[in-house]
């Protein structure tokens, strides 16, 4: 009898240590998801209509909002803060985002925009901007201004090919770029001759 009640003593004992040592790996855990952002940052970014997502893209690109980076990918908008707290917002499902930096001179070799590293020649410019999809129908033909950065930022149609002339002074870039997923969002192919 004493055996007995010696190992369901022993029994329950371990049966507490075990309890106790999964509630400590659960509280690792949790704290772990807490430090890293797990507890709903992108879920946030998520919520974020398209005219949030455009005014947020802006902000980086014109350096009303600070980041240590802040790149745009075919899919999403990944920014990492100052205290490397990195968060990841959906771009609209109908849009993609892509930044030409037309030059003549110096230009640097680039797939993924870096709203806050991307650098561009000609900064704060005018030129002739016309953008043609694949069945000639025009979508942009304006006057378009780089910002500081030397790119121009658009949003167009996903899933499309696009033709894109630029004329600025005489000198004209033409290029054909495409809007579907992986495809880059930073051009830095187009000289203007």
């Amino acid at each position: 009898m004493k055996k007995a009640v010696n190992y369901r003593v022993t029994n329950l004992m371990g049966v507490r240590q075990m309890k106790f040592k999964i509630a400590v790996a659960f509280a690792c855990i949790m704290i772990f998801l807490v430090a890293c952002g797990g507890e709903g940052n992108s879920e946030d970014a998520k919520s974020l209509d398209t005219k949030e997502m455009k005014e947020l893209v802006q902000d980086y690109t014109t350096r009303n909002l600070q980041a240590e980076s802040a790149s745009i990918t075919s899919t999403e908008l990944i920014v990492k803060d100052n205290d490397n707290q990195e968060r990841v917002y959906d771009l609209p499902e109908d849009e993609f985002f892509v930044s030409i930096a037309p030059f003549i001179n110096d230009t640097h070799p680039c797939d993924i925009h870096s709203l806050t590293g991307c650098q561009g020649e000609l900064v704060e410019q005018d030129f002739d901007l016309q953008v043609t999809d694949s069945a000639g129908n025009v979508i942009i033909d304006e006057i378009k201004r780089t910002e500081a950065n030397g790119f121009i930022d658009l949003w167009l149609p996903r899933n499309e090919t696009y033709n894109v002339i630029i004329t600025q002074d005489g000198k004209t870039t033409e290029s054909e770029i495409s809007t579907f997923e992986e495809d880059n969002t930073c051009i830095t192919t187009m000289q203007l001759i």
